[in-house]
């Protein structure tokens, strides 16, 4: 049977919207994504502010970059039902970078990850994402609930505080130092705020309990003239139209500065869209392009930017009520991005009465249901490897930085595998085995394994014989106290070897040698074998057989020729 033969570039880089056109879109169709698009707009709109104001941005800069954005990623994408905008996974990485670069200097990083997005897509690299380890993902999105919901308390409680620290813990001494200006009003708006959304989930769960909750605290606001915070005391409304692209006013040195933030962001941004991709095709039973999808992410982060938007990615929450709300493809991500641009630029005075007390319950939610809480006990529960990765990156999430949480997670989890896989490689002597029953009558000649145990031992080597197995192999073959004829090593069951593996029998086959003991090895796969060549193991050295019988038979017989 014919392999089949790599996709083309269009197969891989076509978005699902031109799929789904080809496939025929009329009337109907176009309804359902209209009513899917509505709903979502719904959800997206004070979500969108809630992030960018936890982010340490303008309200106004979520609603940017759900409209632009969203629009983007799903026009381009790899993936039917994906909804894009600002996500709160986003948040403790958007605010840190803020902070030390300024807005502009977030801006230029937003672009260098956009490009960053397109190279990996490009050069189709987005299947190597998914090797970041589950307890990774667990840990990091526990980290930024716990962070989220820290940086809410001081909109929950109606705070007053000249300044608030980005990390954790001065925050928290932050906090309480400006305990004693508690607001009781905001205290009861959040509280309020809370209930009903949590309320109309249990008993009304198709009703929009964000936007209601947001609704009824700007209209409460106006009506009894609260005294508590809102988007028009701290940030004097909202624009009611969209910006004129431009690009960040930041000088040329700050490129390298923001470089790593940059990085940061497009890690992110990869894994939460694919992530969010991968929701949906479970919901759907279909597939999504991950190239595509990270092409799009590309593309939407720098025209997010450029419109002064934060990063965009792929959202779990809105994909998910977008596939529940009967969309039937991309077209009801763009529509939902068009009736963001439109409740923006009818709806913006109104803005201004929305009590940031409600902001903060609606992140307050999002951070709780961000926090995989079961999936985090199990973990702890399960292995102590990945209980061990999973505390790593939580706590230096938490505690230090997200992209530190990452990298230390990512290390430890990748050195707790190779140890895994180190483990799974044996050795098993085969010399020992009573060879094939003959009858008594049968020749010497006819015997050719007569006395074999004692002039050739057999060991047979299981599993990929990498560096982080080397060195345990090495030491169980030289711990042989026998010294026969020859030595052969079975290989059949070696999937890999790589350098430091051959060394090891390199250096075991010059040490033999030296004792007039040849090595054979039988069985090696063609890249196997090429791979031992490669790193120093010589015909001259050891000899190749095509099996253990072969090698057996040949170094009894004294032969040292070419292999098999």
């Amino acid at each position: 049977m014919s392999a089949r033969p790599s996709p083309s570039f269009a197969e891989l880089f076509t978005p699902k919207l031109i799929t789904v056109l080809r496939e025929g879109y009329g009337g109907r169709q176009f309804a359902q994504d209209a009513i899917a698009g509505l709903t979502v707009a719904i959800v997206a709109l004070p979500l969108s502010m809630a992030i960018a104001i936890a982010s340490g941005a303008k309200p106004e800069t979520g609603l940017y970059t759900a409209i632009v954005g969203g629009f983007i990623i799903s026009a381009l994408g790899g993936s039917r039902f994906q909804i894009g905008g600002p996500a709160g996974a986003f948040i403790v990485l958007v605010a840190a970078t803020i902070e030390k670069h300024g807005y502009q200097g977030f801006l230029l990083a937003t672009i260098m990850a956009g490009v960053m997005l397109l190279a990996i897509g490009y050069l189709r690299l987005g299947a190597y994402i998914k090797y970041i380890p589950h307890p990774v993902t667990v840990g990091f999105t526990a980290g930024i609930a716990v962070i989220i919901f820290a940086s809410q308390l001081r909109e929950l409680f109606g705070l007053t505080m000249t300044a608030e620290p980005a990390a954790l813990l001065p925050k928290l001494a932050a906090l309480w130092a400006a305990a004693g200006t508690v607001n009781p009003v905001a205290v009861a708006v959040a509280a309020c705020s809370l209930a009903l959304i949590l309320g109309l989930r249990a008993w009304r769960p198709r009703w929009p309990g964000l936007l209601l909750a947001v609704a009824l605290g700007a209209l409460a606001v106006y009506a009894l003239d609260l005294r508590v915070e809102t988007i028009g005391t701290r940030f004097g409304g909202v624009p009611g139209s969209l910006p004129a692209p431009a690009w960040p006013a930041v000088p040329a040195s700050m490129f390298f500065e923001v470089l790593p933030a940059a990085a940061a962001i497009a890690l992110l941004g990869g894994v939460e869209s694919l992530l969010s991709a991968v929701v949906a095709d479970g919901m759907t039973g279909r597939r999504h392009r991950s190239n595509c999808e990270l092409v799009a992410q590309g593309y939407a982060n720098i025209a997010s930017a450029l419109f002064g938007g934060l990063c965009a990615t792929g959202t779990i929450a809105r994909t998910a009520t977008n596939v529940r709300a009967n969309a039937f493809g991309p077209v009801s991500g763009m529509l939902h991005a068009v009736f963001l641009l439109a409740f923006m630029l009818l709806a913006a005075p109104l803005a201004s009465y929305i009590p940031l007390a409600t902001l903060a319950a609606v992140l307050a939610i999002v951070s709780w249901n961000m926090a995989e809480k079961a999936e985090f006990a199990r973990l702890l529960r399960q292995d102590r490897g990945e209980a061990a990765v999973l505390l790593v990156t939580f706590l230096l999430t938490v505690f230090r930085d997200l992209t530190e949480g990452i990298a230390a997670g990512v290390t430890l989890g990748a050195i707790v595998f190779m140890h895994r896989m180190a483990e799974a490689v044996q050795v098993t002597d085969h010399s020992d085995l009573v060879p094939e029953d003959m009858p008594d009558d049968v020749g010497a000649a006819r015997r050719p394994y007569e006395g074999a145990a004692n002039e050739v031992v057999v060991y047979r080597i299981s599993g990929p014989f990498f560096f982080g197995a080397a060195s345990s192999v090495a030491q169980t073959l030289q711990r042989i106290g026998r010294s026969p004829k020859a030595f052969v090593l079975d290989f059949a069951a070696v999937p890999l070897v790589d350098a430091t593996a051959a060394r090891e029998i390199e250096s075991l086959a010059h040490g033999l040698a030296r004792s007039g003991v040849r090595v054979w090895v039988a069985g090696a796969s063609a890249p196997v074998r090429r791979s031992l060549l490669t790193h120093g193991l010589t015909r001259k050295l050891v000899g190749y057989a095509a099996d253990v019988d072969s090698a057996r038979r040949r170094a009894l017989s004294g032969e040292a020729g070419p292999a098999d």
